[in-house]
């Protein structure tokens, strides 16, 4: 049996099919918020309403509203349903297609194998 502390409880928790939560440090939480405000506004400028993107995803009312918030307990999954809504799931894309670090610890990597 697996013991589970999760944010939300200070007492281990012992049943097996219990949902744990993502830890979100204050710096990740301020990126969320501004995902979840920039996909407010998007729906806004397209003049949908939350009961609309409801609608058209399948989630309920509040699940929209909590992604709005940048809720870190909601699913990436559900963050693409809304996005692709709006029409904008292909930014997902773009994340990390330009990975300055990964290409500079590569290149260390690289000049340091080779004369």
């Amino acid at each position: 049996m697996i013991t589970v502390v999760t944010s939300m409880d200070s007492k281990p928790n012992t049943q097996s099919n219990s949902k744990r939560s993502a830890v979100v440090f204050p710096k990740n939480q301020k990126v969320l918020t501004q995902l979840g405000e920039n996909i407010k506004l998007a729906r806004k400028r397209r003049h949908y309403t939350q009961s609309l993107v409801s609608e058209r995803t399948g989630l309920s009312r509040l699940t929209v509203r909590k992604i709005e918030q940048g809720d870190g307990k909601v699913s990436l999954g559900h963050y693409v349903a809304v996005l692709s809504v709006l029409g904008l799931v292909e930014d997902l894309a773009k994340v990390a297609s330009d990975d300055e670090l990964g290409r500079k610890l590569q290149d260390i990597k690289l000049m340091g194998g080779s004369s």
